[in-house]
């Protein structure tokens, strides 16, 4: 897959509101190959049924303010692992407990990761960093 520009722009918009909101682990990996209704998944962790919550809300109202609209979101209420749809990229943050018990990671091994400390700042021209 060539990726595309705006996923990983999207992408970093993401990372940077989750870790400002206290996100841990944050894992990227590329899984259009994989998984036709997607390009990216996001994977976070929060502390705290609240730490979820705030970390969706902060990764959600960041992507809409830059105009990425989200088609779904699953799971906020109970703040154990929120499921994000931005269309060609979803996030999920999870409790800590849920993210070990679930572990998408170990469930989506076979698809890249893309190194998120590489990703373009928001406004960034650089061109568009590829998956290791």
């Amino acid at each position: 897959m060539t990726q595309n520009r705006d996923v990983l722009t999207d992408l970093g918009i993401a990372v940077r509101a989750a870790d400002e909101k206290g996100a841990t682990g944050p894992v990227a990996l590329q899984v259009s190959e994989q998984f036709g209704l997607a390009d990216v998944f996001l994977i976070v962790s929060g502390s705290v049924e609240r730490n979820v919550q705030a970390i969706s809300d902060g990764v959600e109202d960041a992507l809409n303010e830059a105009g990425v609209r989200t088609v779904r979101r699953e799971g906020r209420e109970s703040g154990r692992w929120v499921l994000l749809d931005f269309g060609d990229l979803i996030v999920h943050v999870f409790h800590q407990e849920e993210r070990d018990f679930y572990q998408l990671e170990k469930l989506w091994q076979d698809c890249p990761l893309i190194d998120v400390a590489s990703l373009p700042a928001a406004g960034d021209d650089a061109a568009a960093p590829t998956a290791d």
